[in-house]
Parts: structure tokens; C-alpha cells; sequence
């Protein structure tokens, strides 16, 4: 996961509308056997937590970043890997320059593909991820951080997500150089 500052100054130009954001249930005319039925209950009960799962760290994301720590909040419950470690080594970076957030972005989330069968169940999903409302400041005197201009404030984001006993986890969440 590139860090805060990066992923809100960095992020790009694009459309996400290419239609794969279905989840691979099998479709047909005929009618569908029970087990079809069972099947497609399971993958949307997959597909519901795991969009949860990935509201559930924003929501714990925006609490550290306000305060500048993960301690006190439940990041670690629903992230793991690289976006838990670049998270961890951001807000380092942010509390070292005095540099606090406010408010919280918005989301437009799809998920693009699932596997609950697997092993290890996975899920990719692709966020437009609206930064409006999340902003940067000092912590000590409440001034705004200065960004570039040309920043984007509405990105792409590909998301990595994998189930790990009972608890979908984020596992990596991957800025875009494109708008949405």
C-alpha cells in the first residue's frame, strides 16, 4: 500500500469501467440446482464480508491517521502484509513531521473477483477512492498540509484480500496513476 501522503498526491487518470467487476457465479437459462443456489448464496455472503472487511480498515485507518498511531484502534484486525507494514512505516513518517488527518475519504468499492474456495480465500477489488473530505494538517497548529495542485483527489485503487481463519484481511492496496 503506498503511504498516505503518496497515495493522495500521486494518483492518476482512467475509467473502471470495464464490467469485471461481477463475481464469477455461473449463469445459465436453465433452472440452477439447489447446489447452484447454495453455491450463489456463498459467494455473495464472501462478497459481503469482504467489501465489510475493507470499509472496516478504512474506518480503523482513518482513526490512526487522525491521531498518528495504530495503537488504540483495530487496523491490525483487518489488515495484514504490505498494507498493514506500509501503513505502520507511513504514519511513522507523518507523526515525524507533525502531520495529523481530518475527515475521511469516500469509496465506490467493486469486487472484481473472488475465490472463497481456495485454500487461502482471496478477493480483488478496485476502489475509486474519493480523498475530498480527507485532509492532511499539522498537528500542532492546524494548518493544512500543502499539496500539489495537480494532485488527484478521486483514484483508482486495486485492493488484495485474503480470509485468514474467519476474518477477511486487506493484504495490499495499490494507488493507480489514474482518475475515476
Amino acid at each position: 500500500m503506498a503511504s498516505g501522503l503518496i497515495a493522495l498526491s500521486a494518483c492518476g487518470s482512467g475509467d473502471d469501467s470495464d464490467g469485471s467487476a461481477k463475481s464469477p457465479v455461473p449463469t445459465s437459462s436453465a433452472p440452477a440446482p439447489e447446489t447452484s443456489s447454495a453455491s450463489a448464496d456463498t459467494q455473495k455472503q464472501a462478497k459481503d464480508a469482504v467489501l465489510q472487511a475493507y470499509e472496516d480498515f478504512w474506518a480503523e485507518q482513518v482513526k490512526a491517521y487522525a491521531k498518528g498511531d495504530t495503537a488504540g484502534t483495530s487496523f491490525a484486525q483487518y489488515a495484514a502484509g504490505e498494507a498493514l507494514s506500509s501503513t505502520q512505516d507511513d504514519l511513522k513518517d507523518l507523526h515525524n513531521k507533525g502531520i495529523v488527518t481530518t475527515g475521511a475519504p469516500s469509496h465506490d468499492t467493486t469486487v472484481v473477483s473472488l475465490e472463497p474456495g481456495k485454500k487461502v480465500p482471496s478477493a480483488k477489488l478496485t476502489d475509486c477512492l474519493d480523498s475530498t473530505d480527507w485532509k492532511f494538517i499539522y498537528r500542532k497548529s492546524g494548518n493544512p498540509v500543502e499539496m500539489p495542485e495537480s494532485r488527484l483527489i478521486r483514484y483508482v485503487t486495486r485492493i488484495d484480500a485474503e480470509k485468514w481463519g474467519q476474518q477477511w484481511k486487506i493484504v495490499d492496496v495499490t494507488p493507480e496513476q489514474r482518475a475515476c
